[in-house]
């Protein structure tokens, strides 16, 4: 099919009233789509009305560092390369994603800057008509040194984990030195005029929950928002209720300190509930999966390493792309399966002690 008549195609799509039939648990359900929501495409969107702009796609399974929270000590089993997404395949994907409606794609791993061409990567997604955002999760070991190439390549936002601001106790996080080449990169970050430059802090209890102070204070001069997230459970990384610091103990202690601290308006789809302290440069985040989930809202797909679907970070429900893709399957192949998959999304995930209990990848192999 040329692209004229996949453009064809998918303005069809639009512009007509689109029935979808999925077969889910045994019964055909109908999604229908009428003008109040066009132009987006009935594909990417679920039986819940949620329309899903916001794609994430892992660059690779390797890190250089060995998270407590996102991998199990011992490592894991990574994924032969010949099974991985070729750089074509990434692209092809993503192209059919924003053709299809995706106007904001975040680049994740393990660690995405190892990926070798990850510069070449961001450059063809630049060039994709519709895609607005390009973004990055990294660990910021080699931040500082590609951030410059990165930026002419088109990224345009950046989210580097930081778990503690005590160097050895970075290390004992991260299981990994490099707590000095983290905040080098951030700096390069803000120096490079990217703004806010986002820090993830995972919150564990009798870990780092004493540092909640710490971190804020950094947003009083800096362009930072801090966002603290509630530890969550994924395989391997001995997940307990107990390790976990609530969104509402979080706000408490930093209101201890910065009482007229205000709460930020929300955009509809915005995963961190944001504050403010009057007169900071910077502010703060709370992602709050665990307390108050956010699924209502949802407009994240993801794309694991190998080429799977994960229409939610925390199902184990998963379709291979990857497969269908090297089948020799149409773009319209490929989004019937898409489609189906998005179809058979949840209202919301099972709860923070069923999840621990369910069968899922551990984070490394997720891709965030």
């Amino acid at each position: 099919m040329s692209d004229g008549q996949r453009s064809g195609a998918g303005t069809q799509i639009w512009l007509q009233l689109t029935i979808l039939c999925l077969w889910h648990d045994g019964s055909q359900e109908t999604r229908l789509r009428d003008d109040s929501i066009l132009p987006f495409s009935a594909f990417l969107t679920d039986n819940f009305g949620r329309r899903h702009n916001y794609l994430r796609i892992s660059l690779t399974e390797k890190c250089n560092f060995r998270c407590q929270y996102c991998m199990p000590e011992e490592g894991v089993k990574l994924t032969p390369r010949g099974q991985l997404l070729s750089t074509s395949e990434v692209l092809t994907l993503a192209r059919l994603f924003v053709q299809e409606g995706v106007d904001k794609i975040r680049l994740t791993g393990g660690e995405p800057l190892i990926r070798p061409d990850v510069l070449h990567i961001i450059t063809q997604l630049r060039k994709l008509e519709g895609l607005k955002t390009i973004a990055v999760t990294t660990n910021g070991m080699n931040l500082a040194r590609l951030l410059p190439n990165l930026k002419e390549a088109g990224l345009d936002l950046i989210n580097i984990s930081l778990d503690s601001l005590v160097p050895a106790k970075f290390e004992f996080i991260v299981r990994r030195k490099g707590f000095h080449k983290v905040m080098e990169g951030i700096e390069k970050a803000i120096e490079l005029g990217y703004s806010p430059v986002k820090i993830n802090c995972v919150v564990m209890r009798g870990l780092n929950e004493d540092e909640l102070l710490d971190f804020a204070a950094l947003t009083e001069k800096k362009p930072l928002e801090v966002r603290f997230i509630e530890y969550m459970p994924f395989d391997g990384n001995k997940w307990n209720f107990k390790k976990m610091v609530s969104y509402q103990e979080m706000l408490d202690r930093i209101r201890q300190k910065w009482p007229d601290l205000e709460m930020l308006q929300a955009g509809q789809t915005d995963t961190a509930k944001t504050f403010k302290v009057p007169g900071f440069k910077g502010q703060l985040g709370f992602i709050t999966s665990m307390s108050d989930h956010f699924c209502g809202s949802c407009n994240r797909l993801r794309i694991t390493a190998d080429g799977n679907l994960k229409v939610c970070l925390f199902g184990n429900s998963e379709v291979s792309l990857r497969d269908v893709l090297r089948s020799g399957a149409s773009d319209e192949e490929l989004l019937q399966i898409i489609g189906a998959a998005v179809g058979r999304k949840k209202k919301q995930h099972a709860g923070m002690f069923s999840i621990s209990q369910m069968k899922n990848r551990p984070m490394i192999l997720i891709g965030g």
